[in-house]
């Protein structure tokens, strides 16, 4: 079963909804599964060399450091539980998502694309690395198996950008507007970090239309989780 994410790796939710999305194929061992990887940028705004995260979360949720606070104390209680140690005061930079995205994508040529999403978020979330710099981005590729001086110098062109970019565009136009968002063999979205079990529900229903048994749709659960 292919399942296809939409998600930013600035996103902690998108980190979540890995992790949860991890244990709902766990939950269903005798399928199959191809994740697949698609971009979605937050907020394509954000400068090519990114910004200070303190600046750019004060202009997005206003100047009362205590809503920042809160809003991250309550997301590391979600990712503590999935097993993710956020560390947002770690975090120096907002960077342009733009390049991880173009990793992301020929990771999957590669054939390490999961492995390349984990650690760019463990990179930014859990470490505080600016995984808009292009040696970061290297550094991991070369982790996960892959060529890091040929990354580094295809993130020096602007190789892909416009696919990357493409591909963001069109994930606006289905009407994605929070991630992640979750297609499952091509037949049913769900939006948002659902919970496990959640999730398996969704996949039993597609396996059962995949083998031609009728299933109801689900209700499109629109949840705009943002950085």
């Amino acid at each position: 079963m292919q399942i296809d994410v939409i998600s930013d790796t600035v996103c902690p939710w998108c980190f979540i909804g890995k992790r949860r999305l991890m244990r709902a194929m766990a939950l269903r061992p005798h399928i199959a599964f191809d994740v697949k990887w698609r971009p979605y940028r937050l907020d394509p705004a954000v400068p090519k060399g990114g910004m200070d995260r303190q600046a750019y979360m004060r202009a997005k949720f206003g100047d009362d450091p205590m809503k920042i606070v809160e809003m991250h104390k309550l997301i590391a209680q979600d990712g503590e539980k999935e097993g993710i140690a956020f560390d947002f005061a770690a975090i120096a930079r907002r960077p342009d998502s733009l390049d991880s995205h173009r990793l992301i994508r020929w990771a999957e040529t590669a054939g390490v694309q999961d492995e390349v999403v984990e650690r760019l978020f463990i990179a930014y979330f859990e470490n505080g690395e600016d995984i808009g710099n292009i040696r970061v981005l290297a550094d991991i590729a070369d982790l996960c198996g892959m060529d890091g001086i040929d990354v580094a110098q295809m993130l020096e062109s602007d190789a892909d950008a416009t696919l990357v970019e493409r591909e963001d565009q069109i994930a606006h136009e289905m009407g994605v507007t929070g991630v992640p968002a979750m297609i499952f063999g091509g037949k049913l979205a769900v939006s948002g970090a659902r919970e496990p079990e959640m999730l398996a529900v969704v996949i039993d229903r597609v396996a059962e239309m995949a083998a031609g048994a009728p299933a109801e749709v689900s209700e499109d659960e629109e949840e705009s989780q943002e950085d």
